[in-house]
């Protein structure tokens, strides 16, 4: 049994402030170290489980936010910015599991409510139901026939992965009080329940299923300003001008789709062509 673990920053344990989050910034190191003791403990509980092989991706920012030296042995891991895909590796997976991650953006009372990037993206559906990070990467990870049987955050985070993906396990490892405030667990209290739930998801493998998305797919992105919407060109098949800070990008696949909206880099699921 293969495990895949896509790690998020803003929903692990302990992190409240965008101080925590991003290189050069005061609190960046300690929780760098937050983060490598949260993903140890979901690989551990994974392992204990009988996952035979754990391959964890850092997906937050740069995607090298882990502390190389204090990883898990048993794992392996894929590091740094420039990946062809979001997710590599990720055919013959048996279970995805998404840790550390955070709400869709406009999520009342949430933990550094996001979706994709602050800075662009005001909200996104796929094809009408408003899309956090938590059902697009289950969309990538279904597309792959790979189920996600875990999502690690907030309450509003494991809310929403519930409220996406049905019966899963999820670890709500802080209640969120506000954007840059949550009510906490002890760090030890955070990591056993990490490591519990991650068995659990283990265990439970053969009662998921992958998350589809029923072509075709629209993707449409409001966007934060009219300048990011005023660059781009429209060929009103695949790409659409809805109004001055929203477009509508069309695929015959999910990844499809979310390629042409530029939120993934394009590649393929098995079966489906290049593009």
């Amino acid at each position: 049994m293969n495990a895949y673990i896509a790690v998020d920053m803003e929903g692990i344990s302990g992190i409240v402030i965008s101080e925590q989050l991003l290189h050069g910034r005061l609190f960046y190191q300690e929780a760098r170290r937050q983060l490598v003791n949260d993903t140890n403990a979901v690989i551990e509980g994974a392992l204990a489980a009988g996952a035979a092989e754990v391959l964890v991706v850092d997906a937050h920012a740069s995607g090298f936010n882990f502390i190389y030296e204090e990883l898990h042995p048993a794992a392996e891991y894929i590091m740094g910015g420039a990946h062809q895909q979001r997710f590599p590796f990720l055919e013959g997976a048996d279970v995805m599991m998404l840790v550390g991650y955070h709400a869709m953006s406009g999520t009342a009372n949430a933990v550094r409510d996001h979706t994709m990037s602050s800075a662009s993206y005001q909200d996104i559906t796929i094809n009408g139901a408003p899309a956090g990070e938590i059902m697009i990467d289950a969309a990538i990870a279904g597309a792959h026939g790979v189920p996600v049987g875990l999502v690690t955050g907030d309450d509003k985070a494991c809310a929403e992965g519930r409220s996406v993906l049905g019966d899963i396990e999820t670890a709500q490892v802080k209640r969120a009080l506000g954007r840059h405030a949550a009510r906490m667990l002890s760090p030890q209290r955070a990591r056993e329940l990490l490591q519990a739930k991650a068995h659990r998801a283990v265990a439970r493998v053969r009662e998921f299923t992958p998350y589809t998305v029923t072509a075709p797919v629209r993707v449409r992105i409001r966007y934060n300003s009219t300048d990011l919407v005023d660059r781009m060109y429209f060929d009103g098949s695949a790409c659409t001008k809805i109004d001055s800070r929203t477009v509508e990008y069309r695929g015959d696949t999910v990844l499809n789709a979310l390629s042409t909206a530029r939120l993934i880099q394009a590649y393929s699921a098995p079966g489906q062509a290049d593009f």
